[in-house]
């Protein structure tokens, strides 16, 4: 834990120490800025593997680093992308680490029709202060309308769409059409005398307050404060069917029933067998957008609330240090490209030198001189074997001439005792009757001695 600054004792000079300076600045630009609006463009837009987003926010003069953790960056409908001109909700904050200013974002949109959405969140924000999309203030729908009462282009495909769905549910309801400009300069204020005309006359007892689908600038005119006013006062129920399902407006806000599209409006308003169904799925969808407005006024007050505790809140110790951990996790996967090329160089190194020191190679030279060894030693030893074959033979005739075979086969014999096999050198150790045996040159003769002669 480092101090935030020293005292100097001999001066009294305050001395910051690097990351106490950081900290102190982190909380005077946090406690300076709320959640603010930033547009601007996309560059140098990254995305690890924690899922964080991490990118810079510039324009033609400046620009400034950004950063979208987790929780967050789950949220967006979208891909971002370098070029990509976007609006941000974002916090000011510091990364210690780096002494660093950034953004830490907390919403992002594409910027096209940003201003637009801007202006109908700040009118739909003021006109729900006043109670105006109040479910309690909206009237019931009659189970059998009598007469229904379309306000819309006479030219549109609105029109036809809900014509044709009558045609089939219902034909017998007739339609009276309020023909009124639905988009460009003065149709929000033609919508609403039409509204009211309609009220004045009192001809039908069901409205329906519909167009097909645009763009945001197209539908601009269903999001006029007029519109919406008038819509709320009318005293006769008023179905709003705006462009498609995605988009709603004002005017659907403050109707007393709104409807994905104008087929589904005509649905609702007519009678049909699977009408309970269809009052029940709409009785959700009123439902869902209380629960969204109250949970926004409450992300509203915890976002303040948040500000306030965030110095002191685990998470961003744990944001910072998720940073840290994706900058070193940048720096280790360098480190390891960078080793593994090295490894790859000296491998090829020792590859070139075991190729001119392999065995093979070494044989290869060796071989000729390996080839004369050869036959220098056959060579050497045929003469071996000659010489010890001469004194072999010398040797064998010296011993055949003092070999007992080579007197045996001068005629002579060898006489032993039968019993004892011990040779008989003189007569006189012989006795008669006694059998003896005598070796020839060639076998062996038994003999009985019969008598002795000195």
């Amino acid at each position: 834990m480092h101090d935030l600054f020293n005292h100097d004792r001999n001066d009294g000079r305050v001395v910051y120490s690097v990351s106490g300076l950081n900290q102190d600045v982190r909380r005077l630009l946090e406690g300076a800025f709320p959640l603010i609006w930033v547009e601007g463009e996309i560059s140098n837009f990254s995305r690890p593997s924690s899922g964080h987003c991490y990118f810079s926010l510039k324009d033609s003069d400046a620009q400034v680093r950004c950063a979208m953790f987790r929780g967050k960056a789950l949220n967006l409908r979208f891909q971002p992308k370098d070029g990509m001109h976007v609006l941000l909700r974002a916090r000011v904050g510091l990364y210690p680490a780096r002494g660093e200013y950034q953004l830490i974002v907390e919403h992002m949109e594409e910027a096209g029709d940003g201003r637009l959405r801007r202006a109908f969140e700040e009118l739909k924000r003021r006109l729900q202060a006043e109670g105006l999309f109040d479910p309690a203030g909206r009237l019931p729908l009659p189970p059998l309308p009598k007469r229904l009462g379309v306000i819309t282009s006479a030219t549109g495909a609105a029109i036809q769409d809900v014509l044709t769905v009558l045609r089939r549910r219902y034909p017998a309801l007739p339609v009276l059409i309020y023909p009124v400009p639905v988009q460009g300069a003065g149709a929000a204020e033609k919508i609403a005398a039409m509204i009211q005309l309609a009220a004045a006359r009192n001809e039908v007892d069901v409205l329906l307050l519909t167009r097909g689908g645009g763009s945001l600038e197209d539908l601009w005119a269903f999001n006029e404060e007029v519109v919406a006013r008038a819509v709320r006062a009318c005293p006769i129920p008023l179905v709003a069917a705006i462009g498609h399902e995605v988009d709603v407006t004002i005017a659907e806000l403050a109707a007393d029933m709104r409807a994905a599209t104008p087929s589904a409006a005509a649905e609702t308003i007519s009678p049909d067998a699977a009408a309970w169904q269809t009052s029940l799925a709409q009785q959700a969808n009123r439902l869902h957008q209380l629960m969204q407005a109250r949970l926004q006024r409450w992300q509203e007050r915890s976002d303040w609330l948040n500000q306030r505790i965030e110095r002191h809140h685990p998470r961003r110790r744990l944001q910072d240090s998720s940073q840290q951990l994706d900058l070193l996790q940048e720096r280790l996967e360098r480190s390891l490209q960078h080793q593994l090329r090295e490894r790859l160089r000296r491998h090829e190194q020792i590859n070139e030198r075991l190729l001119h020191h392999s065995p093979l190679e070494q044989t290869r030279r060796l071989h000729p001189q390996l080839e004369q060894l050869q036959h220098q030693l056959l060579a050497a030893t045929q003469r071996q074997l000659q010489r010890k074959s001469q004194v072999l033979a010398f040797n064998a005739h010296r011993l055949d001439t003092v070999s007992p075979l080579a007197t045996l086969a001068r005629g002579y014999a060898v006489v032993r005792h039968s019993a004892s096999g011990q040779i008989l050198r003189r007569a006189a150790d012989a006795t008669p009757g006694e059998r003896i045996l005598a070796t020839l040159a060639e076998g062996e003769l038994q003999c009985l001695i019969e008598t002795i002669k000195d």
